[in-house]
């Protein structure tokens, strides 16, 4: 016959003793609802009677607890077996994303947005601590060049670079379309055809290309990123890969970033050429500019450094693409429906963070007149 579990209070000690199992869930909620707990401080729970204990039992004892420490008393936990004491932290790991910020929703909203401000400042201290660790990884693995996972980095290099050469020229090539056609129609009222190679040329290489790219990867390889570290920390391989000794920082995410690093920029060059040669096709059709006075113009009006500024700031694209998409892979707690989350909030973040910095930039080099 299964032992009965009991809660009770003696000379300011709370007794556990029994099954804190699901079965006696219904019991031990009813005993802990009808105690009168202690007003003293520090409180003692004397837990050495518990003989056996399950999920549900656990939250019972982690409810008892937490309305102690709401109520500014100190309490220590003794006598309890290490197995039942794991089951515990587990459950105290996860309690601050559900009975503690439920009671701090029930507060005032003074209350709501102290928690606000505090989960922000632990979200910018984690994503500092994550970028540190990324940029000492690398670091290693610069110094070391036969610790980056080489075959692994080619292969996301095929998978986020050449498989995505489909529909990157295809959208830049539309973008190179409505450029010139929107110009051409303005620029036909004053008969000013030739200048259509200025606008297309100097708009696509410095800014459009370069942006639409980053946008379009940030969508595509920062969710995938955020996705795949994400199911492989909810089914526990993350656990597998740190037991074995392996680092996920250079297993999971070095490999990703450089890989981008390496994929966007030639991409980008990519996106010059077809989105020039839409802007082209256009030119021709609309303002009877042949290809080959498109080309002559194009050399003596689009300056080198125009394509170079637009190609520079592929690679701090790419890095920021796949950190935000590798954190927010790691930030995953809970199980499917939080891999959906975070997998949008990659995205999101993704290209806000890539807009920001590619408007910095702007205004950089248009102080130094660049």
């Amino acid at each position: 016959m299964e032992q009965q579990a009991t809660i009770s209070i003696e000379d300011n000690i709370i007794r556990c003793r029994g099954a804190w199992v699901l079965s006696n869930l219904t019991q031990l909620e009813r005993g802990s609802r009808a105690l009168r707990w202690p007003d003293e401080s520090p409180v003692l729970c004397d837990a050495g009677g518990v003989t056996a204990m399950d999920t549900g039992g656990a939250i019972v004892l982690q409810r008892c607890i937490d309305t102690l420490r709401r109520k500014g008393q100190q309490m220590s936990l003794e006598g309890l077996r290490p197995e039942f004491e794991e089951l515990l932290r587990k459950i105290e790991a996860q309690w601050p994303q559900s009975e503690h910020g439920s009671a701090i929703r029930r507060g005032g909203w003074t209350d709501s947005l102290a928690q606000a401000v505090q989960s922000r400042q632990v979200s910018i201290l984690r994503a500092l601590a994550f970028l540190g660790e990324s940029t000492i990884a690398l670091g290693r693995s610069l110094i070391r060049p036969r610790s980056i996972r080489w075959r692994t980095l080619l292969r996301f290099v095929e998978l986020d670079g050449l498989r995505a050469l489909p529909i990157t020229g295809l959208l830049t090539f539309l973008v190179g379309v409505v450029i010139a056609y929107q110009g051409a129609e303005q620029l036909r009222k004053f008969g000013t055809n030739i200048f259509i190679v200025d606008l297309v040329g100097i708009s696509l290489l410095r800014e459009i290309a370069p942006l639409i790219v980053a946008i379009l990867i940030a969508g595509r390889s920062g969710s995938a990123y955020a996705a795949e570290i994400g199911t492989m920390k909810v089914t526990e391989e993350l656990d597998a890969v740190r037991t074995l000794g392996i680092s996920p920082m250079n297993l999971l995410v070095l490999p990703r970033a450089l890989a981008l690093v390496i994929a966007l920029p030639l991409l980008t060059v990519y996106a010059d050429v077809v989105g020039v040669f839409g802007g082209m096709l256009i030119a021709l059709g609309e303002l009877n500019v042949s290809f080959a006075e498109f080309i002559a113009r194009f050399e003596e009006a689009v300056p080198v450094r125009h394509f170079l500024i637009g190609l520079g700031k592929a690679p701090f694209f790419a890095a920021i693409i796949a950190l935000v998409g590798c954190y927010q892979g790691f930030q995953i707690r809970g199980g499917v429906d939080d891999v959906g989350r975070h997998t949008t909030i990659s995205v999101v973040q993704g290209i806000f963070f890539v807009i920001v910095f590619d408007a910095v930039c702007s205004i950089l080099l248009n102080w130094w007149d660049l």
